[in-house]
């Protein structure tokens, strides 16, 4: 690092002690989740004892809840006064984007109805079919008849064995999800 316009120095092996955090250095998402933190315990939220991303607060009448990966924050509540205060709190420290009703986070596509809160994965199933080009199958209930009879000789062997690997991991991960 050079030193910055405006700064004199007679000796070349002089370096800069930096304040506050650069983006894009190891530390800075560290830092800013612990500078997140700290203004979310002043606000009243407590980390929950299972996830230390997901914060919550309560009291008689509203119930707050705030999920953080990375750089998304993820708001939910009852109470819309209690919302819109911690909105505009969070949008005076962070100068955050509101970017409405939930619809994708992490690859899940988000809908809401009267019923509840459902959870999809349409984009990642329909991505992993168009890889292994099956976007063209025919949906069935099971893969195959359940009298079938399974043979170790029959059927070819899988040409690339990465691909296969990486089918079966993207498969098991579609599962757990």
């Amino acid at each position: 690092m050079k030193m910055p316009q405006g700064v004199q120095s007679s000796k070349s092996c002089q370096v800069c002690k930096l304040v506050k955090s650069l983006y894009g250095l190891k530390q800075a998402s560290r830092q800013w989740f612990e500078k997140l933190t700290i203004f979310l315990q002043a606000q009243g939220f407590t980390h929950a004892h299972a996830d230390h991303t997901l914060f919550t607060k309560s009291d008689a009448s509203s119930f707050t809840s705030i999920l953080v990966y990375v750089d998304d924050i993820i708001l939910d509540g009852t109470s819309l006064t209690m919302f819109a205060d911690l909105k505009r709190a969070l949008d005076r420290i962070f100068h955050i984007k509101d970017l409405g009703q939930l619809k994708f986070f992490l690859g899940l596509e988000v809908t809401r109805s009267h019923k509840g809160i459902t959870l999809f994965q349409r984009k990642y199933c329909l991505e992993l079919l168009q890889d292994v080009g099956l976007t063209g199958c025919k949906p069935v209930s099971t893969p195959s008849d359940a009298s079938t009879r399974l043979h170790q000789d029959g059927g070819s062997v899988f040409s690339d064995i990465i691909s296969y690997r990486r089918l079966v991991g993207r498969l098991l991960y579609l599962t757990t999800t």
